[in-house]
């Protein structure tokens, strides 16, 4: 179990977070690195807002702290980018502001909107958990923004009948991803995990 925790901690350190995975992220952002310039008296604010802006991707990532994988459904993907989006247009509306301000406001902003995301992945898991046996939902991978899809076991059931379809649909999910895991992988699967070290681990991944 550590070590797939461990595996899980890696994968979100090479993560470049989730906003960047929306459409007009790059857009927006171009804009705000831009522009920013222009919103401050004070020039110390201008070099320590354009890093807070070129470092937001890694940066949200780096404060997710998931324990779970760092996956979003575009609908609520869509909500955060809305929200962010909303906030960071206001705060360019206005006109210069005093020293200290505008990096201040950034800051506030990317806090919001890693909350937003923690909360967005989370809600989303405990959704699919309310379901009875396995349910799967389609997310986007804050990795690489590819297309993927995420997979729980739901304790929703009423009946017997249903336990006992959801158990068996658990044990063909089961099975399923064995035949489906890399030979290179196998030595990463349960019954090897007791006796595994850290050089062995190292070792398997290096086969992949």
């Amino acid at each position: 179990m550590a070590l797939l925790l461990c595996l899980v901690g890696m994968t979100a350190a090479l993560a470049h977070g989730c906003l960047h995975c929306h459409s007009k992220f790059s857009e927006k952002f171009s804009f705000y690195r831009h522009h920013v310039n222009l919103k401050s008296w004070w020039v110390g604010d201008i070099p320590v807002s354009g890093a807070l802006l070129t470092d937001w991707s890694d940066d949200t990532m780096k404060e997710l702290h998931l324990a779970i994988p760092a996956e979003i459904t575009r609908e609520k993907l869509d909500q955060v980018a809305t929200a962010v989006y909303q906030r960071m247009d206001q705060l360019y509306q206005g006109k210069m502001y005093f020293p200290g301000y505008f990096p201040n406001e950034l800051r506030n902003i990317f806090r919001e909107q890693v909350h937003l995301i923690q909360n967005a992945i989370i809600e989303s898991r405990l959704d699919c958990q309310r379901h009875c046996g396995i349910f799967q939902y389609e997310t986007i991978s804050c990795n690489n923004c590819t297309d993927s899809h995420v997979a729980c076991f739901g304790y929703n059931c009423e009946s017997s009948e249903q336990w006992e379809s959801a158990v068996q649909g658990l044990l063909n999910y089961i099975n399923n991803w064995h035949n489906l895991v890399s030979p290179a992988f196998r030595c990463l699967e349960p019954p090897h995990l007791a006796n595994l070290t850290l050089d062995d681990a190292a070792e398997c991944l290096k086969q992949h």
